[in-house]
């Protein structure tokens, strides 16, 4: 699969997102190292605590599909700036991936998007 399918994926999640009170819709496709691919959205709840991001819906529905080991993730949303996960989806994501080297394709408006290594975002993951 190539990185622009993989995005057009985390596009059209981005479609069903659950966010009545941020109105930013974000998508997300996790592919992993068997080449099977999880799609995930983010949804919003009122209990903010709650909420769960769009990196992390994906890798949840992996896991629970009995997938443990990631290769890259799309990041999608209709922004100025490149959608980049945060701290928490960052540690979360280095959890399945083998020596935090994940590639992470960020998009912005516009179709483009950056590519980083999940090292490069998280240099220092909490592990045991």
């Amino acid at each position: 699969m190539t990185d622009r399918e993989l995005m057009s994926l985390a596009k059209r999640a981005s479609l069903n997102a659950y966010v009545p009170y941020s109105r930013f819709p974000v998508g997300a496709a996790l592919e992993c190292d068997d080449g099977t691919v999880f799609t995930g959205c983010n949804v919003e709840n009122a209990a903010l605590g709650s909420t769960i991001c769009a990196e992390r819906t994906a890798c949840c529905k992996a896991v629970s599909e009995g997938h443990r080991s990631f290769r890259r993730i799309a990041i999608y949303a209709d922004s100025e700036n490149w959608c980049t996960p945060c701290g928490a989806c960052r540690q979360f994501l280095s959890e399945f991936c083998k020596d935090h080297d994940m590639e992470v394709l960020c998009a912005k408006a516009g179709e483009r998007y950056v590519s980083y290594k999940l090292s490069e975002l998280l240099p220092h993951t909490f592990n045991y």
